[in-house]
């Protein structure tokens, strides 16, 4: 797994679990803060951007291949509290050049994401 970008260090994002099972998580705080009470839509978004980084590396798992964000879409469907938030990535689809990437991101309960997102990765593969 390469290292997380600096962003990441920001938001004190952590890696929890090995694998398929490997999720972030972003602790709550006023770096995060958007209206009183709630995590920003903005740190949310790159919670999940990241969680999607994180899971086409590890499908990949070849250092050599340079991953770009084409294009990421975010559906927040309810508020994030100010509590500690979690993200996911599944890989749905690596070709040649382009990877797709479906995030989920929840606080309390997995079965209940407060946002969900697509992402396309553009890859290049050096020899």
């Amino acid at each position: 797994m390469k290292e997380l970008p600096p962003y990441a260090d920001f938001l004190g994002l952590k890696m929890i679990g090995e694998g398929a099972d490997r999720y972030l998580a972003m602790p709550n705080g006023d770096h995060v803060l958007g209206r009183p009470g709630f995590v920003h839509g903005g740190a949310i978004a790159g919670l999940m951007e990241i969680a999607g980084m994180v899971a086409l590396y590890d499908a990949l798992g070849d250092d050599r291949v340079k991953a770009k964000p084409v294009n990421v879409t975010v559906d927040f469907m309810r508020g994030g509290r100010l509590v500690e938030t979690y993200a996911r990535g599944t890989v749905k689809r690596v070709g040649n050049r382009i990877a797709n990437i479906a995030i989920e991101a929840w606080q309390d309960d997995p079965a209940k994401p407060i946002a969900a997102a697509r992402m396309t990765m553009a890859l290049r593969r050096e020899p």
